[in-house]
């Protein structure tokens, strides 16, 4: 009984210093196991006169019960002490802020605000939005717009041609969105008022010029129309746009196939500082090309230009984006970079309007 009193003692120290439940499983098996010391008392019992192992199997049974009991108990210990720890390891402190969505994380491309940005002066003074393919005919893009088959003017548009078709007619990527206006003219009566924004293509690569750009046009025809209403109609988009009280305006004469007489318009800025301010200082910018529709384009749409006239204008998207947000180099616009568009780019929810602001 000395020597039970004593394994127990051993055996319950053991079980105490178990300090992770691999080691009370080694304390386990040493004990409990086929070959372990409790075990090993178990299989004397045999061997020992019957009175004799009526006392030691009691004895020997409570050493197992409590060896047992103690174990469990101990395991017990051990498994909450380790889920103690997991827990803390893995506790998620929710006092950090949490991430964007998806719809928060992303941005709306410079150039698709912008589109939202004309539409909306436009839309507001009674234009409306018109589309047309980007792959166009030589005569659309061309012939009827005064550009007769060897005109010189032809040679400004570096085009990008398809193969000749069997009939020898080669279509083409539209070089500016013009044609769309002369689709609107085939396709309703005066009067129309349209813009014409939309993708166009050119053979010229830099800094500045990129082989697709972006133009939005505009188109007005009526019995009346004159340059006194097509000032007005800039002027008002250039103040709505450049988000300024005022904005001044110059007038000089140029040449357009397409219009005559043909203007380019300059606006009032001060590029000091090395930054462009609208709407103040002494200096001048050109930002796009107009003037009233040339008669032979009338005509060639198969309208009377006795009885109708109108004027047009057209600037790039690409080039006024870049003035107002400030974008140095053209060629961002379509590169793809995530870090730029976190940059430059506007949040989905932050939809242009002349009553809120169109940047805002």
């Amino acid at each position: 009984m000395t020597d039970l009193a004593s394994l127990e003692n051993d055996l319950m120290t053991a079980v105490a210093a178990a300090s992770d439940e691999a080691a009370l499983e080694a304390v386990r098996v040493g004990a409990l196991g086929k070959k372990g010391s409790v075990s090993a008392l178990l299989a004397t019992l045999g061997k020992m006169a019957p009175d004799e192992r009526k006392t030691a199997g009691a004895a020997i049974n409570a050493l197992k019960d409590k060896v047992s009991e103690a174990l469990g108990a101990r395991r017990d210990v051990l498994k909450a002490a380790a889920l103690d720890a997991r827990l803390a390891a893995e506790t998620v402190d929710v006092t950090l802020a949490t991430r964007e969505s998806p719809a928060e994380a992303g941005r709306i491309h410079p150039l698709s605000q912008v589109f939202d940005e004309l539409t909306a002066i436009f839309a507001d003074m009674g234009f409306s939005i018109a589309e047309g393919p980007d792959i166009e005919t030589d005569d659309l893009n061309f012939t009827k717009l005064n550009f007769p088959l060897g005109h010189p003017a032809r040679e400004m548009h570096d085009t990008f041609f398809f193969n000749p078709k069997p009939d020898g007619e080669r279509m083409l990527l539209r070089t500016h969105t013009s044609p769309v206006q002369v689709r609107t003219m085939l396709a309703q009566k005066p009067p129309i008022r349209v813009i014409c924004p939309g993708r166009t293509y050119r053979i010229d690569s830099d800094a500045t010029h990129t082989p697709q750009f972006h133009q939005v046009e505009g188109l007005v025809i009526d019995k009346g129309s004159h340059l006194g209403h097509l000032r007005w109609i800039l002027e008002e988009f250039c103040k709505a746009f450049f988000e300024v009280d005022q904005v001044k305006m110059r007038f000089r004469p140029s040449f357009f196939p397409f219009t005559e007489p043909s203007l380019e318009v300059d606006i009032q800025c001060n590029r000091q500082g090395g930054e462009i301010r609208f709407g103040e200082g002494e200096d001048w910018l050109e930002i796009l090309g107009c003037g009233m529709v040339h008669p032979n384009v009338i005509r060639n749409c198969g309208l009377d230009p006795d009885i109708y006239q109108g004027f047009a204008w057209g600037m790039g998207i690409d080039r006024i984006a870049m003035l107002k947000y400030g974008i140095s180099d053209l060629r961002q616009f379509f590169e793809a970079d995530v870090r730029w568009q976190a940059h430059y780019g506007f949040r989905p929810l932050d939809l242009p309007t002349l009553a809120g602001g169109l940047s805002s």
